[in-house]
């Protein structure tokens, strides 16, 4: 669950709820019936499809004694709830030496950042998210100084070099 929610960004209410039958592993596609019950498609990548073929094979089949439609279950065969799902998610950042509360929006945040970090458009970014206002995609776009400084440094013909001098004539 958790690396198919930061390989889509997915909402946690639209993960705990995804039917078994919209993903596809052949094409790396999930579809999402997001709020409004507005539909989507997602792509995801080559490790979440490893791990959601591994679940569905080794796992599940343990825990579906009714046939259920989700995708993913509880221990005791029911649907995850969005509770139980950051309740384990907390689990797991904390023994990953997270400090901080780890949110599930925090995991939704962070697809979004990296992808929009790695060169995504925006309006590409908006659909793959579910939202129906670009203005909610764009507090993604928000950027640190430091990295607004490294990137200047970096690409511009009159940056500072690297001793932060000052600039010469």
């Amino acid at each position: 669950m958790l690396e198919l929610l930061y390989a889509s960004g997915l909402r946690v209410s639209e993960l705990v709820a995804l039917p078994r039958d919209r993903i596809d592993l052949e094409t790396g596609i999930v579809r999402v019936s997001g709020k409004g019950g507005r539909e989507r498609l997602v792509p995801f990548g080559a490790s979440a499809e490893a791990w959601i073929r591994r679940y569905l094979a080794e796992v599940r089949p343990r825990f579906d004694r009714k046939s259920r439609p989700e995708a993913f279950l509880s221990a005791r065969g029911a649907a995850m709830t969005r509770q139980r799902f950051w309740q384990l998610l907390s689990g797991y950042g904390r023994k990953a030496g997270i400090r901080r509360k780890l949110a599930p929006h925090a995991v939704r945040h962070a697809f979004a950042t990296h992808l929009l970090e790695r060169g995504a458009d925006l309006r590409a970014l908006q659909m793959m998210l579910g939202h129906a206002d670009i203005s909610t995609t764009q507090i993604y776009t928000r950027v640190s100084a430091g990295r607004l400084r490294a990137v200047y440094d970096r690409f511009h013909p009159r940056a500072r070099s690297a001793g932060r001098g000052k600039i010469k004539a």
